[in-house]
């Protein structure tokens, strides 16, 4: 076995054996990860609280510090690609479908189903709905992923390391990142980041299903969401084949414009005063109320740290899952930004993006339930198509959202393909199609085997519990990043950090 394919080997094995489990014994898949899952989630609630806060104070700090001028990349380097493709990319690669699926359903649930303050149905439950909603998707989220693309890129472009997980902790390990130990960190790696792609694939392809059953009557099983999933795979391994700059380029554009129109649509022929007048109240509520939803856990309160475990918790532990993935993409693309720079448009511009789209379609979805029509009794991945359905051109407008997920369904599996190659071919820049194919495959093959095991409660268990032991390498990341940084300073000079200038020939 070739020393640099081993990290390739050995977590197709494990994943091939969990991908077999899900068939042969689904009923003992799901068991086992919904016992694993609520151990994880009692016991470890407050540390992953506590981490993912550490992650957005130790952001705001390298953007207000001195490290805000250092480079991505050596001096003279350059962006590969202009901002707002930039944005486009990382912004597809970061949400993409759990912006779709939960943007409509998220805030109806904690407004009509399950709210995080006990507010149910009331006015001061429109505003918890929706600041619990900017929690879950706002600078916390994009904080995690900030993190590892931020140590990833610095150490790749700036220290010329290996774009892999286990080079960013040199500084910490020593010689070990290149042996045994490097090795069973990128494993871990690998394995959360395909449980984290699988999983966003298994939703996009339960909400596809939920469109097309909802507006043409198409049977809601494991065997449409199959089909859904066979037929992505042969269009997002045809893009992959094509390269970064085509394929992942072109479609996160049509990504940014598909969203764009339909976000519009919805601001224009909704309840647009109230969207803004909605937005701009729980902006403020969500910046009062910043620190003590950041730190909420609820000890003596059981039903309140249920609703915890089943939200706030599980989306970190999905935001970590996949952050290997996505912080491999982000630093991938990111190569001669400055640090600040980095920081303003992975961590905020995609948070306010996010709040944006949430009020728009949870206050259109919040004034429909209000108005007699309840979009709260829909399954998850119907509630979009619900609330469109109020609106003119329902049917069409509809459609484009469908056409919306297909895309970022594309989008997420064609760039976790392209990464899973990186990890997994010792950093490679450019992995070769063979390797992205079986990646590729795998992905769809692990996503429905979660499905057929238990749906989407085997999809949220799984997530949890891959999180947890790659969170502890994120800690390890941001103290490596930390100390390599305060020695590049220090060889600068302990005052503003200056570059050599560059003398005119």
């Amino acid at each position: 076995m070739k020393k640099s394919l081993v990290v390739f080997y050995v977590s197709l094995v494990i994943l091939t054996g969990l991908v077999l489990m899900g068939v042969i014994i689904p009923e003992t898949l799901e068991r086992v990860t919904s016992s694993t899952q609520s151990f994880i989630t009692n016991t470890f609630g407050w540390y992953y609280l506590g981490i993912v806060s550490l992650f957005v104070i130790m952001l705001v700090y390298l953007l207000v510090s001195p490290f805000g001028k250092i480079k991505l990349g050596k001096p003279e380097d350059k962006p590969e690609f202009s901002r707002p493709t930039w944005i486009a990319m990382l912004f597809s690669a970061g949400l993409g479908i759990g912006l779709v699926f939960y943007g409509t359903f998220e805030p109806i649930s904690h407004y009509a189903i399950s709210s995080p303050t006990g507010e149910l149905g009331t006015d001061q439950g429109i505003m918890d709905a929706l600041r619990f909603t900017f929690l879950h998707y706002g600078t916390h989220a994009w904080a995690i992923y900030a993190i590892i693309a931020l140590t990833i890129a610095y150490f790749t472009f700036r220290k010329g390391e290996l774009s892999l997980i286990s080079r960013t902790l040199r500084p910490i390990i020593g010689k070990h990142a290149d042996g045994a130990v490097g090795k069973v960190i990128d494993i871990i790696a690998v394995i959360s980041t395909v449980m984290g792609v699988a999983t966003s694939l298994g939703f996009g392809a339960m909400q596809v299903n939920g469109g097309v059953s909802y507006l043409f009557g198409v049977p809601s099983n494991i065997m449409t969401q199959t089909v859904i999933i066979v037929v992505v795979t042969a269009l997002f391994m045809i893009s992959a084949l094509t390269g970064l700059g085509k394929g992942i380029k072109i479609l996160s554009n049509f990504n940014m414009v598909f969203a764009t129109i339909l976000f519009l649509f919805v601001f224009v022929f909704g309840p647009t005063l109230f969207i803004l007048n909605l937005f701009i109240d729980t902006i403020g509520a969500y910046l009062h109320n910043f620190v003590r939803m950041s730190f909420r856990i609820a000890p003596v309160d059981e039903e309140a740290r249920s609703w915890i475990n089943n939200w706030t918790i599980f989306y970190w532990a999905w935001w970590i899952a996949w952050s290997p993935f996505v912080g491999v993409f982000i630093a991938r693309v990111s190569k001669g930004r400055t640090i600040r720079e980095f920081i303003i448009y992975v961590l905020l511009t995609p948070s306010l993006i996010s709040f944006l789209w949430f009020t728009a379609f949870g206050g259109a979805a919040i004034t429909s339930e209000k108005s007699g029509f309840s979009i709260s009794s829909l399954l998850p991945e119907e509630s979009l198509f619900g609330m469109l359905e109020g609106f003119p051109f329902s049917l069409a407008i509809s459609i484009l959202a469908i056409l919306l997920i297909v895309v970022f369904f594309i989008t997420s599996a064609d760039s976790g393909t392209f990464v899973l190659g990186m990890m997994t071919t010792n950093g490679s820049q450019n992995p070769s199609n063979k390797i992205k194919v079986i990646w590729g495959i795998l992905l769809s093959v692990t996503a429905l085997s979660l499905l057929y095991s238990g749906g989407l409660l085997a999809l949220q268990n799984t997530m949890i519990i891959a999180a947890l032991p790659f969170s502890v390498i994120l800690g390890l990341m941001v103290f490596s990043l930390i100390k390599s940084l305060k020695q590049e300073r220090k060889n600068l000079g302990i005052g503003q950090l200056r570059y050599p200038e560059k003398k005119d020939h």
